[in-house]
């Protein structure tokens, strides 16, 4: 073979491995998309109809609750049918228009589980009507709170894909990567204030009274953990319980154990900016058991002690990451 042939015969080796990669990616693609339905299927067959007809809820908690499910359910429906012929690129084109349906979803997600567990509380009917549609064998022992994250994970399962498709529809291909990449940051990053928020209130219920506002906006957690506290005047170590956030380090203790009610919260003993803080490993660079930090602020110096080298390396990385 002269050049000209090797280039065409390694385009056609190249455009065949393509080609074979793309098929396995559409078929992989369908098939999750059916199992995907399948379950989603049940919600909207199992509760959003049946309530709907049933008038079990009032129209706004049912919309609540499920949001645009259906809607959701009805893009997915489409995307499958695409598939099934072999359409992916105008299938994913379709899918795109309905994709901020998964942002909205994922913002209301929280209000959602909220007032499911409200109504659970309160409606009886509900209740009795939620345990009976779980006991069907289609459910196969799923809870309806298993169900609802669904539409996120898969958007997230989506965006993982690595599509590999023939020239005809890359333009195509490359905008529905882009939209469904933008939306899974949207939805990623709805989820992670909503975990966040669920962590400062956690760390808020522990702490004793009100003194101390944990629930600040703008504030992130980042971890806890007991620490050694070293007096600087020689007297034993005290065991201390620390929580570290994007702009804060707050020292607490456990109250006493016979107290009535805050026998299982923590007092809080102090609370340090962070924007004039330094943080110095003081041992713990060999392999040495445990190690020792110290963090400096404006009035006051906090010596802190493991007897894990792991734990005063993770604390030490974790603070001056929030420093800096």
């Amino acid at each position: 073979l002269g050049s000209s042939g090797s280039v065409t015969f390694l385009y056609i080796k190249q455009r065949a491995r393509w080609q074979r990669k793309w098929s396995r990616t559409a078929k992989e693609l369908l098939e999750t998309e059916h199992k995907y339905l399948e379950q989603l299927d049940l919600v909207v067959t199992f509760f959003v109809t049946i309530l709907k007809a049933k008038g079990t809820l009032k129209p706004a908690v049912l919309n609540t609750i499920f949001g645009p499910l259906e809607s959701i359910y009805s893009a997915s429906h489409v995307l499958s049918l695409h598939l099934e012929r072999g359409n992916l690129g105008p299938g994913l084109e379709n899918f795109c228009q309905n994709l901020e349906l998964y942002g909205h979803y994922a913002e209301n997600l929280e209000q959602a589980n909220k007032t499911l567990k409200e109504q659970l509380r309160k409606n009886k009917s509900f209740r009795r009507f939620k345990k009976l549609q779980e006991t069907r064998p289609q459910f196969q022992g799923r809870k309806l709170e298993d169900l609802l994250p669904l539409p996120l994970q898969r958007l997230h399962q989506c965006n993982t894909y690595s599509i590999v498709i023939t020239s005809e529809y890359a333009a195509i291909i490359s905008e529905a990567v882009k939209s469904i990449s933008e939306v899974s940051r949207w939805v990623q990053d709805t989820v992670r204030k909503r975990e966040n928020s669920l962590q400062l209130l956690r760390v808020q219920k522990l702490l004793k009274g009100q003194k101390t506002q944990v629930l600040t906006p703008g504030r992130w957690y980042i971890r806890e953990g007991w620490l050694l506290v070293v007096p600087s005047k020689g007297e034993e170590l005290k065991r201390r319980m620390f929580f570290l956030f994007s702009d804060v380090f707050i020292a607490t203790k456990p109250c006493h154990p016979l107290h009535p009610l805050n026998s299982n919260k923590l007092a809080c003993q102090a609370v340090y900016p962070l924007h004039q803080c330094v943080v110095d490993k003081v041992f713990g660079h060999t392999q040495s058991q445990g190690g020792l930090l110290s963090l400096s602020f404006p009035h006051k110096t906090l010596l802190l002690m493991s007897s894990e080298q792991q734990d005063i390396h993770d604390w030490y990385q974790s603070l001056t990451a929030a420093v800096r």
